[in-house]
């Protein structure tokens, strides 16, 4: 059943109320310097063995006259990343093994775990942006009942969900082989991301 979240998001598709539109979505990115974090294989969680985490924080304007789901959706999917969704973040260590994902804080603040159990803890907010490779646990550990969160992926790869010792296996043979992404999630074809993947190969 979707959410009321699911509800105002289509709704403003169809209308385009309250949506800068992905013409103007990249002019409210703010450059920010990533901050990066590489987390080692844990027994459970693999991590990428190359490309770290990034996180720019509050990388962009959400401004009162916008959605600030709908700005996030929309400089996403100017840069190529769909598949958009509006959500938390699931309460438990997960990755994903075939695909890189973007999450973007619309709303309220929350504490995130990267790298699984043994990873580092940190609070994101409204603007903050994590950018993860393939491999990367992460897991919401508490937030704010406002917290909302925009998805999305890069066009190349296949979403899965990982969180067993099983899925390890499978897992080690496909990260390495999800490709560098073509743009930024945020600042496009000459971003930060694609530099620092390209150079840790």
């Amino acid at each position: 059943m979707p959410t009321l979240e699911d509800v105002k998001g289509y709704a403003e598709r169809a209308t385009g109320l309250r949506r800068p539109g992905k013409g103007k979505a990249s002019d409210l990115a703010r450059l920010r310097k990533p901050h990066t974090v590489r987390s080692k294989d844990d027994g459970l969680v693999p991590n990428h063995p190359r490309w770290p985490l990034l996180i720019y924080r509050g990388a962009v304007d959400l401004d009162e006259g916008h959605d600030p789901a709908a700005v996030i959706e929309d400089l996403f999917e100017a840069n190529g990343w769909g598949d958009t969704w509006r959500d938390g973040i699931y309460d438990y260590v997960h990755y994903h093994s075939r695909i890189h994902e973007v999450l973007g804080v619309a709303r309220g603040k929350g504490r995130v775990r990267f790298g699984g159990k043994k990873g580092r803890i940190f609070t994101l907010k409204a603007g903050d942006i994590v950018v993860l490779p393939a491999g990367t646990g992460h897991q919401c550990l508490s937030a704010d009942n406002d917290f909302l969160v925009v998805g999305a992926y890069p066009p190349a790869g296949t979403y899965d969900e990982c969180t067993t010792v099983e899925d390890r296996p499978r897992a080690l043979k496909t990260i390495p082989k999800v490709p560098v992404p073509r743009k930024d999630p945020v600042y496009g074809s000459g971003g930060p991301a694609l530099k620092l993947w390209k150079k840790a190969k």
